[in-house]
């Protein structure tokens, strides 16, 4: 791995990040419920002295870094929520909130995008334009990015790129994955509820076995995405969930399941959903159920802006170095997605895997952990990409 240059300012405010990034860790909230987050992330704007500090999108927080010299505003976004996810991580700061972990690694986007106030702050005199600190809501929800937007972040004044950064638990710490177009997929969700006649299990014949109907769903189901989307496309189908019946010798009347698809365009995920349907409707009719096929989707498909993307691509090979840059789009979804339909802008992962370390966990997961030291990297480059876009240096 390159040597990485972290300025002096970043590598005087690092234990401190470290410190802010472990109390949101200890203390974590799930959507819409972020209010200790709120306050602490109100608390520390507040304290650099920052302009417009307010709390927006019902449990989010904003403040503007207001340079001196007349200039673009660029948006920086950190998203705030944990996970209904029990901790089994043998962390001294593990979470203390029973059942809820902040297991993707908001807690560390919350710090570095502090840590990036922080150092901004402290050179405002020097700063062309302005610098809007976003902490959303509910990005593992849905709306916190919408609320945020209703609550005018893009404006006053007006963001002219929008850029942020997700941790990740899969490249190595010095590394980062970043690509133009299509990076991250739209996620719609799906409920399937399937009807039969329930019965007593020795008379089978006597009811619509609606545990056997679905069975047959499931696995009908996996052929929309091997048969009915192009080879050159990009597209998941899953069912997370599947319940039914009520005991070992009773038939079950009705059974229900839930999943997601991910598409990265509306034609593939029309086509899809069109697909899903006829396939459901077909099998219960062989078997003379009855269904309902509900969706919906949460947020568009991410998409960065080719000429912003090929900024942060430049920035990256200058700081990381070629071999560090990983460009690799991903099914799971991210609603930035939503800042970047109305501004252009790039997001991208950042490394934090080190399996020297025995760091090598996996996001949502019960025992998900990081190479902290991605944070001060995050901070650095997150102030390169800000800058170079101002023409502050």
């Amino acid at each position: 791995m390159k040597r990485l240059h972290i300025r002096p300012e970043v590598q005087a405010i690092h234990e401190r990040i470290v410190s802010i990034r472990r109390d949101f860790h200890e203390h974590p909230e799930v959507s819409w419920q972020e209010t200790r987050t709120q306050a602490r992330v109100l608390e520390h704007l507040r304290g650099l002295g920052l302009a417009d500090v307010r709390p927006i999108a019902k449990t989010g927080a904003t403040a503007l870094i207001e340079g001196r010299k007349r200039g673009p505003c660029v948006l920086w976004r950190a998203d705030m929520d944990a996970l209904p996810v029990p901790e089994k991580s043998s962390l001294s700061f593990a979470s203390t909130n029973e059942g809820v972990m902040h297991a993707c690694g908001h807690d560390a986007h919350m710090a570095i995008a502090l840590g990036i106030a922080e150092v901004l702050a402290a050179r405002r005199d020097s700063l062309p334009g302005s610098v809007r600190m976003v902490f959303q809501p509910a990005e593992e929800a849905a709306g916190g990015a919408q609320a945020c937007i209703a609550d005018g972040v893009l404006d006053a004044p007006h963001v002219s790129t929008a850029l942020g950064l997700h941790i990740s638990a899969d490249i190595p710490i010095g590394a980062i994955n970043v690509a133009p177009g299509p990076f991250f997929a739209a996620p719609t969700a799906f409920r399937i509820s399937i009807e039969g006649r329930g019965g007593h299990a020795a008379a089978p014949h006597q009811s619509i076995d609606a545990v056997v109907v679905a069975a047959h769903v499931v696995t009908a189901l996996q052929t929309v995405v091997s048969r009915s989307v192009a080879p050159s496309e990009s597209a998941v189908l899953t069912v997370g969930k599947v319940a039914g019946g009520f005991r070992g010798n009773v038939i079950a009347e009705s059974a229900t399941m839930t999943g997601t698809i991910r598409s990265y365009t509306d034609v593939v995920r029309e086509a899809m959903l069109q697909r899903a349907e006829q396939i459901v409707a077909g099998v219960c009719a062989a078997f003379q159920a009855t269904y309902t096929f509900e969706h919906s989707t949460s947020c568009p498909p991410l998409v960065n802006d080719p000429a912003v993307t090929a900024f942060v691509h430049e920035e990256a090979s200058a700081f990381f170095g070629t071999q560090a840059i990983v460009s690799a789009a991903t099914m799971g979804a991210e609603d930035m997605g939503v800042f970047l339909q109305e501004r252009p802008g790039c997001y991208f992962w950042l490394g934090a895997r080190n399996e020297a370390k025995g760091i090598a966990g996996r996001h949502h997961d019960p025992a998900f952990v990081i190479d902290e030291d991605a944070l001060a990297v995050g901070v650095e480059f997150g102030l390169r990409l800000i800058e170079g876009r101002l023409g502050a240096r």
